[in-house]
């Protein structure tokens, strides 16, 4: 299952290489001015530390309508610019709740951490590494959790129950999507977070959970079956046969394969 997960998420990006620049433009702009601004403007720094959460947060919700704008992407559709207003209309809300979520985590990890470390017995590290764990549980939870809502709607509670079921049942593969989605925004350094950016990240994570669903799809078809023998080579072989053989040279001049 992970291969097919590379192979389409990869091929979709590459397949969508201008979409994303366009998205990650967008993401950069919203970041840049909640990082730049509050300097240039000589903004005092408690202000300038709220400026940043709220450019954070709209940062969420830019990242939550990537996803929404390119699920059709992942459903081997296309994405197109007119589509960036209803999604972002539709992400507003789940954007704003994850961007809640991570600058509360972010800020409860920073405040406590250091608080648990100086405490002078076992109690203190206990707590910090529980703390720790805590938080990384939740950052491999919240990768489904956007990508939920946008093709099975509900609200927060159900769908953070869900991204968590999800994670508890697959957390082998929900640790090799967050270290997929690192190794993207590493080599998106080089090219600026233009490619595959963090456009790319969200179009990973909706691949993920597509593919995932299926699973859930023939648990469901059929409820006495080993949950540990799932057919994936069955299951996937629609998205294999539609993803495709590859060549380079049909990669950068696919009009003459």
């Amino acid at each position: 299952m992970i291969g097919v997960f590379v192979k389409k998420a990869f091929f979709d990006g590459w397949d969508h290489l201008f979409s994303l620049v366009f998205l990650n433009v967008g993401f950069i702009a919203v970041l840049a001015v909640g990082a730049l601004l509050p300097g240039i403007a000589g903004i005092p720094a408690w202000l300038g530390l709220a400026f940043i959460a709220a450019s954070a947060l709209l940062g969420s919700v830019w990242w939550a309508a990537c996803v929404y704008a390119l699920r059709p992407v992942s459903d081997f559709g296309s994405f197109r610019v007119r589509d960036l207003g209803p999604a972002l209309r539709e992400a507003l809300v789940p954007g704003l709740q994850m961007g809640g979520i991570l600058v509360a985590g972010i800020l409860f990890l920073s405040i406590g951490l250091p608080f648990y470390l100086q405490i002078d017995s076992l109690l203190g590290p206990f707590a910090a590494g529980l703390l720790f764990w805590c938080a990384v549980i939740l950052a491999l939870a919240l990768q489904y959790y956007i990508p939920l809502r946008a093709r099975l709607g509900g609200g927060l509670r159900k769908n953070l129950r869900k991204s968590f079921l999800i994670f508890f049942d697959n957390p082998f593969f929900s640790l090799f999507l967050f270290l997929y989605n690192a190794f993207s925004l590493a080599l998106s350094f080089l090219l600026a977070f233009l490619a595959p950016g963090f456009g790319g990240v969200a179009l990973a994570m909706d691949v993920a959970l597509r593919l995932r669903l299926y699973k859930y799809d023939w648990l469901e078809a059929n409820p006495e079956a080993d949950r540990k023998r799932i057919p994936w080579g069955e299951l996937l072989t629609e998205d294999q046969e539609l993803v495709g053989k590859r060549t380079l040279k049909g990669m950068i001049f696919p009009w003459k394969e």
